[in-house]
């Protein structure tokens, strides 16, 4: 595995997020992240920044993408926020099938998007999106 795609619908709360935590924890891997609904050019949200930050992980660089074809072609992992999510890009991207994943795959759970709501839910989704990421991070680590 050499490259992995982390998808949220804006690209500003719970992708930049997933994508900090994880290009920390495999710091040899490409690891982006991309929005099905980008708000292409924004910084990640000033509370996930803040968060991230508490944990020594700075995402106040990133800018939200669209994601693209190309970016689901190159990836050998993609990992999306929902179930939903995940019917949605495989229907963009047929070719896609058997390498997208809920970050939540494992827990049977969606990570609720936390745009425009309190600190609260930035850190539910947070928790919930490091519990993804710990369980697929052991099992990338067997690859």
């Amino acid at each position: 595995m050499k490259d992995i795609l982390v998808v949220c619908e804006g690209n500003i709360c719970r992708s930049p997020m997933a994508e900090g935590l994880l290009k920390t924890a495999l710091p040899r891997l490409s690891v982006r992240s991309a929005g099905l609904g980008a708000l292409i050019g924004m910084p990640a949200d000033e509370t996930a920044v803040r968060l991230m930050d508490a944990r020594g992980i700075d995402i106040a660089p990133h800018r939200a993408v669209q994601i693209t074809g190309d970016m689901c072609k190159r990836s050998d992992l993609v990992l999306v926020m929902s179930a939903d999510q995940r019917k949605r890009l495989e229907q963009m991207y047929p070719f896609a099938c058997g390498k997208v994943f809920r970050i939540g795959e494992f827990d049977k759970r969606d990570v609720p998007d936390p745009y425009r709501q309190p600190e609260a839910a930035f850190r539910e989704a947070l928790q919930l999106i490091d519990s993804g990421v710990h369980a697929w991070l052991q099992r990338i680590h067997k690859i």
